[in-house]
């Protein structure tokens, strides 16, 4: 094969990720286009587990002179960006799925969809549970004469470091069925080596979570039950693999 014909396939491939490359970007900026005139409600909603604890005299204060505009614009990129991840991975999929085997196809599929099921649950469970918690302790142990007023720019930032930390955190299910179908470790070697992923928890939970140890604890004890919870998936799994190789060995003889 001479040099030229090695090229064209790396062309083609290059074009093809510049298109589903822009594909994606496209998506991302239809959903923040149409999301963009609610930019203000949206970012109230998010606001909500914080504004429901904080004393009737207290509200959110803009410090920077463009926060009250660019700020809601902000989460509502990013609020796009997550909306548009069903989008993102059609895109990334159907990059990659010409190149994989039927095999793989049927492996790769239900990981990309559990896994963006699993993020979505954990920033779920990070709204609706952890933050109320959070900010009903923060505003109640407020010293006398304080008054609780977060700066939307900061609340947002601080925000989405706990949706990405829930979210990656729920992904422990999908790493370890990962690690047990590729034969890296066995259900029985991780189960072995609960009590290391359990400290592993709470380091995780110390450097992605506010400096706390109830946020710590929230983040910390969902991990190790999702890690058991993936090891349970990764036996049935497995247990299935074997019997459907049995069974075809039985069909050859």
């Amino acid at each position: 094969m001479s040099e030229v014909d090695r090229e064209q396939p790396l062309v083609s491939h290059l074009i093809e990720l510049r298109t589903r490359l822009l594909r994606i970007v496209g998506g991302v900026l239809l959903v923040f286009l149409a999301l963009m005139p609610f930019a203000n409600p949206i970012y109230s909603m998010l606001a909500v587990p914080l504004t429901r604890h904080m004393p009737a005299q207290s509200s959110m204060i803009a410090i920077d002179v463009l926060s009250p505009f660019l700020t809601p614009l902000k989460f509502t990129l990013i609020l796009a960006a997550f909306i548009a991840v069903p989008w993102i991975l059609y895109q990334v999929w159907a990059f990659v799925a010409p190149g994989l085997y039927q095999r793989e196809k049927k492996l790769v599929l239900p990981i990309l969809l559990s896994s963006t099921l699993l993020f979505y649950c954990g920033m779920a469970f990070a709204y609706f549970v952890i933050m109320p918690i959070f900010f009903a302790f923060i505003t109640g142990t407020a010293p006398e004469g304080v008054a609780v007023m977060t700066d939307i720019n900061r609340y947002l930032d601080f925000v989405m470091t706990i949706f990405f930390a829930f979210g990656v955190a729920f992904e422990v299910p999908v790493a370890t069925v990962i690690l047990a179908l590729a034969g890296i470790l066995s259900p029985e070697a991780m189960a072995a080596k609960r009590s290391y992923v359990i400290v592993g928890a709470f380091v995780i939970g110390m450097l992605l979570t506010p400096p706390d140890v109830i946020s710590q604890t929230l983040l910390a004890v969902p991990m190790w039950l999702l890690f058991e919870l993936g090891i349970f998936v990764s036996r049935l799994l497995l247990r299935n693999r074997q019997q459907a190789r049995a069974a075809e060995a039985g069909g050859d003889r």
